[in-house]
């Protein structure tokens, strides 16, 4: 087995790539990384927000910090005098590649969207039949469109949501 001080460049770029998809193969991850886009926020704030055990936060927040999705902020003084760390998303999980990344999403966008109201979610669903050609140009428009907006910077006033758009083979309206 290779050692990073042995590793070529190469080999330490495919090691970096796999170990960011491991951590991005996690609903949970994937939900801390949403609740720190646009807010820093420390361990024990996010633990509090999934209503998880603070212990299992830091070991997700540390995957996500050593992957390069979350970076530390300045640390602060919290209510009892302690040290508390916030942490911000980087943003480059849209641009990291996941192998198998489908399930994964949708059970993210499951969580995320479990209690809230049906008026707070707005969902559409079309059936088509398009040749691959014509596919291709319908998810190349639309990923260009999330894209343009993915690069805007968030509004002061603005409401945090989140947006899932899924494109699957139906094989029951063949």
């Amino acid at each position: 087995m290779a050692t990073l001080a042995t590793m070529t460049e190469h080999e330490r770029e495919d090691s970096d790539l796999v170990a960011k998809g491991r951590a991005l193969s996690s609903p949970l991850r994937l939900r801390i990384l949403r609740l720190c886009l646009h807010h820093a926020r420390t361990n024990k704030e996010i633990a509090g927000l999934l209503d998880i055990n603070p212990a299992s936060s830091l070991h997700h927040v540390r995957t996500l910090v050593r992957t390069g999705f979350l970076v530390p902020q300045e640390g602060r003084k919290g209510k009892r005098g302690a040290k508390e760390v916030p942490y911000i998303a980087t943003r480059t999980s849209w641009s990291t590649p996941v192998n198998d990344i489908s399930p994964v999403l949708i059970e993210t966008f499951v969580q995320e969207t479990r209690g809230l109201a049906t008026e707070d979610i707005d969902v559409w669903r079309l059936g088509v039949k398009f040749n691959a050609a014509r596919q291709q140009e319908m998810m190349g428009k639309l990923r260009a469109v999330v894209e343009e907006y993915m690069r805007l910077p968030a509004d002061d006033d603005g409401e945090a949501t989140s947006l899932l758009i899924a494109h699957h083979r139906d094989p029951s309206a063949d």
